[in-house]
């Protein structure tokens, strides 16, 4: 950046005024070093007291990067003297790039040689800013070849470093596109993951995605008061409400932050006493934020540093505690926390007046927010993702077999009542198989349990290969599974399908250690041959089973069929009319066939 200077002496002045000239080439100058200042201890100065040169003798040149500790009672006060230069055609402004400042005034002579003032800052709404904007913006009275004296009046509660620029009309509002940009970006991501987890809230019915989506609303809050987004767009007519919503939703951010990085992490079962460290610390945030409403601004924003200070700190040991036990989510978290935790030590840094109002320190948090947000949702999907999987689990062993995944007995018997009531009314065809492991119990005796579970589930797995889709499956004993094939109509499926199954099982798998060849018995009905109740279904079925000899040459066998010839509807009388006497009725024949 190009800034001419030229030192000029005022009659009353003990001090050189820079005079600043203004160049379209250099359309932005830093104006930190080219002024007087001094510190008015009592904020009683007027501005016809400094126009006289009242306090001259006081005032210094400028620093660079100066902070100044001024508090409620004192005021800054700068003064410049400005000239554009003979080619500039461009409007100039004034500005202070410092969202969070609480008032800045500047005078500046009209034509008549009178002093005007106007005034922007937290504490007066925006809307009557003359700039109304992000930050302080005040245009420049600049009569051409001559120099222009401006006073300007600070008032800040805090520590801090006050930026100041001269800038041309056209890059401000270049830049004013790019910072709303930049803004947008930000602001537009984290309102989709907003709407993402609201939506994922009420799909599947979680109420952690629901508190994510709160947690993300607060961080945009955020983002839009800090950067002064909000009290030019949203509530720029209310000057308090801007002014103190900045630190209540500072306080509620880090206490959203830190009690969702401790939902993530899960530290309570390993850490209970940190556990309770950190979510004491979490809900201290709202208690916190309505004290602030309370204090004095300037025991107000210490309040919010210590407490940010403090929520990074809990929160990145937090996350790499649960990142030391191999944990994923630890791991998201950690990459997502650590760019917030630093942006928002900075941010508590500037609070405190310990390092200069920048681009970065403006920026950083925001960008970080851009970052931490969707890796936390990604933590909070596999997290959630784990949770439902365990869930799945718990129901499941309420209707499956643990060991195997299939049907539990009980949930078995009420599908075999349903399909032999509906066999009986409507007459649907299917077949009932009860299927044995036979040699299950040699297995167990000789090899271990372990060997006899592993028989179990290559058992299943050889049966599932073998089976449709449609047809169910339980576990009704130990080693005895029950199959039901509904629109079986003939015994040479069933038969096709055990013969597979018994030669499948004799096939040993590759590379097993033992060699373990699995033994089935079956024993099946079709219920168009022989309709029964299902308990006696079951226990007729598991009768033949119990009675096949283990080296049975007959392992696929079939209830027998109960088969009547009807009687006739029309019943002879028994009387011969040709004879004149009667005949007894024969008694009807009942045919038991057997296939």
């Amino acid at each position: 950046m190009l800034l001419t200077a030229f030192l000029s002496l005022s009659g009353t002045s003990s001090q050189a005024q820079p005079l600043v000239v203004l160049d379209d080439k250099t359309p932005v100058a830093d104006l930190q070093a080219s002024s007087l200042v001094w510190v008015d201890a009592d904020a009683g100065a007027t501005i016809e007291q400094m126009a006289a040169g009242d306090f001259r003798r006081f005032m210094n040149p400028a620093r660079t990067d100066v902070h100044y500790t001024l508090g409620p009672d004192a005021a800054l006060w700068q003064h410049f003297r400005f000239k554009r230069s003979a080619n500039s055609t461009q409007d100039w402004l004034l500005e202070f790039p410092f969202p969070m400042l609480d008032l800045v005034t500047v005078f500046q002579q009209d034509r008549a040689g009178r002093w005007t003032s106007q005034a922007a800052g937290d504490t007066v709404a925006v809307s009557s800013w003359p700039e109304p904007g992000r930050y302080a913006q005040f245009h420049l009275a600049l009569d051409d070849g001559m120099a222009h004296d401006v006073y300007v009046r600070i008032a800040h509660v805090t520590p801090a470093h006050f930026p100041v620029n001269a800038i041309s009309g056209q890059s401000r509002s270049h830049y004013l596109q790019f910072d709303y940009m930049v803004i947008g970006l930000v602001f537009g991501t984290l309102l989709l993951l907003i709407v993402a987890g609201a939506g994922q809230s009420w799909v599947y019915r979680d109420w952690a995605y629901g508190w994510y989506a709160i947690y993300a609303t607060i961080m945009a809050l955020v983002v839009a008061t800090t950067s002064g987004m909000a009290g030019h767009l949203l509530w720029s007519n209310f000057a308090a409400w801007n002014n103190a919503l900045q630190g209540v939703l500072g306080l509620l951010g880090g206490s959203a932050a830190l009690l969702v990085v401790r939902q993530l992490c899960g530290i309570a079962g390993r850490h209970r006493w940190f556990d309770h460290a950190v979510f004491a610390v979490g809900l201290a945030g709202p208690v916190l934020a309505v004290a602030y409403l309370g204090l004095g601004r300037q025991w107000g924003v210490h309040l919010i540093g210590a407490y940010l200070l403090v929520a990074v700190v809990l929160g990145l040991a937090a996350a790499y505690t649960t990142w030391r036990r191999h944990d994923v989510v630890g791991a998201w978290v950690l990459a997502a926390f650590t760019p917030l935790a630093m942006s928002t030590a900075l941010a508590a840094a500037r609070l405190f007046g310990w390092v200069s109002t920048s681009w970065l320190s403006q920026y950083a948090f925001m960008l970080s927010l851009a970052i931490e947000v969707p890796l936390l949702l990604v933590a909070l999907n596999i997290r959630s993702r784990e949770r439902h999987g365990v869930e799945a689990r718990e129901q499941a062993m309420a209707s499956q077999d643990a060991l195997t995944g299939l049907l539990a007995r009980h949930l078995f018997e009420d599908r075999l009542r349903q399909v032999v009531a509906r066999a009986k009314r409507q007459r649907e065809p299917a077949a009932v198989v009860y299927i044995e492991l036979v040699n299950y119990a040699y297995v167990k005796r000789n090899y271990g349990i372990a060997v006899a579970e592993q028989s179990l589930l290559r058992s299943v797995i050889k049966l599932r290969r073998i089976l449709r889709d449609v047809d169910t499956v339980g576990r009704v004993d130990e080693a005895r599974f029950g199959l039901i094939m509904e629109g079986v109509t003939s015994r040479e499926v069933v038969t096709a399908m055990a013969a597979r199954l018994i030669a499948a099982g004799l096939m040993p798998l590759k590379g097993l250690k033992p060699e373990v060849i699995l033994q089935f018995h079956i024993a099946g009905v079709l219920l168009s041959e022989k309709v029964m109740e299902g308990p006696e279904l079951s226990k007729a079925l598991e009768a033949m089973l119990a009675g096949m000899a283990a080296r049975t040459r007959r392992p696929i066998r079939f209830l027998e069929p109960e088969l009547t010839r009807p009687m006739p509807l029309a019943v002879d009388s028994g009387f011969d009319e040709a004879e004149g006497h009667s005949q007894p009725a024969p008694l009807p024949v009942v045919a038991h066939s057997k296939r």
